[in-house]
């Protein structure tokens, strides 16, 4: 069997820097070019060696096999600096405990109560624009998602102005997350202005949330948000009798769903309506069937069966642009991986992105396709926005009704018009973003 040392290394890497130029300037065209290189390829983040993984079937087995390919590498890594040992980033021996805490947030007799707030804020969005408004559409989405999350986490408990504090706390820190993830470690102990806004941005960030934690801690109604559903769930086999989520433990908890429910779905609403506009006879279908379905009423969480085209366009918007788009493990015991051992303490990384653009898996990959699935259930090997196996994203349902409600919401009243006919180019940071999208506000029937 073949060692670590024989998996190719990609071209193009630097001493002392690795691959961190191409991961930087064009990460995505830098993982695009991997597979031609083989099932595995080496890629250098700084001194650190990390397996790429290319092959469907083997990210498969990554997946499900989360007892050996645990939770770390270097972008986990970092994601754990933020948010401890949230559901997204624990090892694997803390999560069943916790998922089981967190299931009662999201079980679907919880999602109509949440759903209101998706449609009402879009409704809210829309009424703040006026005719011919050039508007800055991911920095819109952030404040309608961003509003979303407060409103469905912790209802009253966070003012606006503490709320836009901490959405600015987790710009900072997500902007900077990748790059922190592939530079040489002894950059972090330089005392630059940029690791001191960091540093300062994560401080901040928790003790925001900690002293909603806090200030709730002795209130037992349930006020119809998450953490409220979070601080009353039980699960027995915690440490030292401890049934229920601790302080810290509820932090991070709500650190992790505060990141995941902001930043993704607004970059994916985004990027649905850059789509739609560049395809307008699917946006105007989408309308055609909003009309119908809602008859100019809200749309709510009973709608949604009704809502076929955004649901699709909002699946091929998370297949092209998934904004977990690199993910990266750590190999908790010895291993084998397609014919290559891999010990212990490796890292290794694969691409939903990279996946999704496979053309064995679909056809005509790089084409917006909504209607690739008409009648058709997603391959689990093949579409991964919301990952697999036990460690699948528990949101996946709550983000998919936001996006689809907030998304009929806003294209309900008004069309968003580019402003130019080239061709948007992607910002793959900790997620992929349609950074500097500027579109025109016009009235739907105009």
């Amino acid at each position: 069997m073949n060692t670590a040392a024989s998996i190719p290394l990609a071209p193009g890497s630097l001493p002392f820097l690795g691959h961190a130029l191409p991961l930087v300037h064009d990460p995505l065209a830098f993982l695009s070019s991997l597979p031609a290189h083989g099932d595995l390829v080496r890629v250098r983040m700084g001194p650190r060696s990390v397996v790429m993984v290319c092959d469907p079937g083997l990210t498969r087995r990554i997946l499900l096999e989360d007892h050996v390919f645990d939770k770390g590498g270097p972008l986990y890594d970092r994601i754990r600096e933020l948010v401890g040992d949230g559901l997204v980033s624990c090892p694997h021996g803390m999560h069943r405990r916790r998922r089981r805490l967190c299931q009662s947030a999201f079980h679907s007799e919880r999602l109509p109560h949440y759903a209101p707030a998706f449609a009402s804020f879009a409704e809210a969005s829309t009424r703040s624009w006026h005719e011919g408004q050039v508007i800055d559409v991911t920095t819109e989405m952030m404040a309608l998602t961003a509003r979303i999350a407060v409103e469905t986490m912790f209802s009253t408990a966070l003012s606006r102005q503490a709320a836009q504090a901490a959405i600015t706390d987790i710009n900072a820190l997500m902007d900077t997350l990748l790059w922190r993830a592939i530079r040489p470690a002894l950059l972090e102990r330089l005392p630059g202005r940029a690791n001191q806004r960091y540093d300062r941005a994560r401080s901040h960030l928790r003790r925001t949330i900690d002293g909603v934690v806090a200030g709730r801690r002795d209130d037992r109604a349930d006020h119809g948000d998450l953490l409220s559903s979070l601080q009353g769930t039980r699960a027995p086999e915690g440490p030292a009798g401890q049934d229920g989520l601790t302080g810290s433990e509820l932090t991070d908890q709500i650190l992790t769903f505060f990141f995941a429910g902001t930043e993704t779905t607004a970059n994916t609403l985004a990027w649905a309506l850059y789509l739609l506009a560049t395809h307008p006879g699917i946006e105007s279908r989408l309308r055609a069937e909003a009309d119908r379905a809602l008859a100019g009423a809200t749309p709510g969480f009973a709608d949604l069966p009704a809502l076929e085209t955004a649901r699709h366009v909002v699946m091929e918007t998370l297949r092209l642009y998934p904004p977990a788009w690199l993910v990266t493990r750590s190999v908790a015991e010895d291993t084998e991986l397609g014919g290559v051992r891999l010990p212990a303490g490796s890292s290794i990384a694969f691409s939903p992105y990279l996946i999704h653009r496979r053309p064995e898996l679909y056809e005509d990959p790089d084409r917006f396709d909504p209607d690739r699935w008409r009648g058709v259930q997603p391959d689990r090997a093949a579409y991964l926005p919301f990952g697999s196996g036990a460690r699948k994203c528990i949101g996946a349902r709550f983000a998919m009704a936001e996006a689809v409600l907030a998304l009929v919401t806003l294209t309900g009243r008004w069309r968003l018009v580019r402003l130019t006919d080239r061709p948007l180019r992607p910002s793959a940071k900790s997620t992929l973003s349609p950074r500097g999208l500027q579109m025109r506000v016009t009235a739907r029937h105009a």
